[in-house]
């Protein structure tokens, strides 16, 4: 009888952790870029800046990796997470994000980008 019930716990635990890894995964950050003729320090403070005025509170920014991080605190949470990098004649602007766990489709990023595009004097 305790053997019996050793394996059903046994057999009860494994399950458990099989569903619990199922409800862990979520699909890979697709980021949406976009190219800009300001410097990449001047488009990574643009776009911090940028983040804070539309309630985004910046989590961690590091300008000399070009990275950021920030949330927007209503539920369901939305997160961006921002890269800048130095390109020939200007910088690339790298932005994704999640709602809640799930990342969000890359188009819904235009406006965010052509907002940044405005901030540095870009548009045509």
């Amino acid at each position: 009888m305790k053997s019996l019930r050793k394996h059903f716990l046994t057999a009860t635990a494994v399950l458990m952790v099989i569903m619990l890894a199922g409800c862990a995964s979520t699909q890979p950050l697709e980021p949406r870029e976009l190219r800009y003729s300001a410097s990449p320090e001047q488009a990574f403070r643009e776009a911090i800046e940028l983040m804070m005025e539309q309630g985004y509170v910046v989590r961690h920014a590091d300008l000399a990796l070009g990275r950021a991080d920030a949330t927007l605190a209503r539920w369901p949470e939305y997160r961006l997470q921002l890269q800048v990098s130095e390109v020939p004649g200007g910088s690339r602007v790298s932005l994704s994000a999640l709602r809640g766990n799930q990342p969000l489709p890359p188009y819904v990023l235009d406006p965010w980008l052509v907002e940044l595009q405005h901030k540095l004097g870009e548009l045509p």
